[in-house]
């Protein structure tokens, strides 16, 4: 089955995509594009989906480079190829031949680009790490490799949409507590329940940050099962595990 890529006119000429659950090895929960190793999924079968995204971008599975997701707000700059996985959130490059991955199931996967300096960055930016700066550090990771604040464009991918996210009071807390006006990117919902809307959220820390132009390719991951992981949904169900969506980009 052909790989379903999702691609933003804003990273052009770059080559990058945001990959949907079509087109994979897996089976079950894990059905489609599954590319992360951390879930319970067959090893061979993720193997299979991820030498399937680096070929896609013309490469070998081990120039498909990814790091190890802690919902923090660290940057890991990439000279060559490496099978050290380093525990962080984003990655940036200003080496050719290198794809750099970010895996999300309802998180923001962001792509960066400053096609002039040629420099990339791809970065996972949940609620948390969105919060502590995720977003901010890779760009300073980029410019510290000869990109242009004002130069970087950016494209948030599938994420789960204000729609679907339903949290509660303690949660809308942290974030005032960070900065009143960030009560904006939340609505009311039932009782005590609110909806956060993540897209916009990151949209405006990367817009306060100086990037030329950055957007949400309005995919909702939790809504959209056939085509996409989603880890929220599978809680839902009550489902044992969840696939990882993958996004790439490469000079």
């Amino acid at each position: 089955m052909k790989l379903d890529i999702i691609t933003s006119d804003l990273l052009s000429p770059v080559r990058h995509g945001f990959f949907a659950r079509a087109g994979g090895a897996s089976s079950g929960v894990f059905r489609g594009l599954n590319c992360g190793f951390g879930s319970s999924d067959q090893h061979e079968a993720v193997k299979i989906n991820r030498a399937r995204v680096a070929l896609s971008f013309d490469l070998p599975p081990e120039r498909l480079q990814g790091v190890s997701q802690v919902h923090s707000a660290d940057v890991v700059t990439v000279d060559a190829p490496t099978e050290d996985v380093a525990r962080a959130d984003a990655l940036v490059t200003a080496t050719p031949g290198i794809a750099l991955s970010v895996l999300t199931a309802d998180c923001q996967p962001v792509l960066f680009a400053d096609a002039e300096a040629g420099v990339i960055g791809a970065a996972h930016a949940g609620w948390r790490g969105a919060l502590d700066g995720v977003l901010e550090a890779t760009i300073d990771a980029m410019v510290a490799l000869g990109a242009e604040r004002g130069r970087i464009t950016a494209a948030i991918g599938p994420s789960i949409s204000q729609r679907a996210y339903e949290v509660g009071p303690e949660f809308l807390e942290t974030f005032i507590d960070a900065d009143n006006a960030y009560g904006r990117f939340f609505a009311s919902g039932d009782g005590d329940r609110y909806h956060f809307d993540l897209p916009a959220f990151g949209l405006y820390r990367l817009r306060e940050a100086g990037v030329a132009e950055a957007h949400w390719t309005r995919h909702c991951t939790y809504s959209d099962p056939e085509r996409f992981f989603s880890y929220r949904r599978s809680v839902h169900q009550r489902e044992a595990d969840y696939g990882r969506l993958i996004a790439a980009i490469r000079l």
